[in-house]
């Protein structure tokens, strides 16, 4: 049986990005962008169809650390996950008129925080891993791996 922490505020955790490499769903994509822009997004869905769901742009990874104690028990951890989503005050363009977006540095994206809590279930074993998908209605899908450390305790 899990429980919840008594504590509400979330983890503090430390989160790194993996971009996996162009592979087979990226075929032809440089060169239909800069030959054909016009049917750049029709050559994407065919391909896409054709080769399945497209490989994720990032896959985000942290750790977080549980006490023996809540390792046999289970317990419920607040995650905060950072998600790239498109700044409201250009709409993703990167710039206001001539100007760019002071709000997103003219990059036209901005940090969300995505909360969720993370259901550690009961005899979890330490370097076990969970793995998921965020869609997320403010930002783009993301896949997320928490790997789970079991820190001993002082009795």
């Amino acid at each position: 049986m899990s429980r919840d922490r008594k504590d509400p505020t979330p983890v503090p955790t430390l989160w790194d990005t993996i971009r996996p490499a162009v592979g087979a769903d990226e075929c032809f994509a440089d060169e239909i962008a800069i030959d054909f822009p016009s049917v750049d997004t029709m050559v994407a869905r065919v391909r896409d169809s054709f080769l399945g769901e497209p490989a994720e742009t990032e896959t985000l990874t942290t750790e977080v650390s549980v006490s023996t104690r809540d390792a046999s028990r289970g317990v419920v951890l607040p995650l905060e996950v950072p998600l790239r989503g498109t700044c409201q005050g250009c709409g993703g363009r990167g710039e206001t008129w001539t100007e760019p977006c002071r709000a997103c540095c003219g990059t036209g994206h901005r940090l969300v925080h995505h909360p969720l809590r993370l259901s550690v279930p009961a005899g979890v074993s330490h370097g076990a891993r969970f793995r998921f998908r965020i869609n997320s209605p403010h930002a783009a899908p993301v896949r997320v791996e928490v790997r789970v450390t079991v820190k001993e305790t002082a009795a």
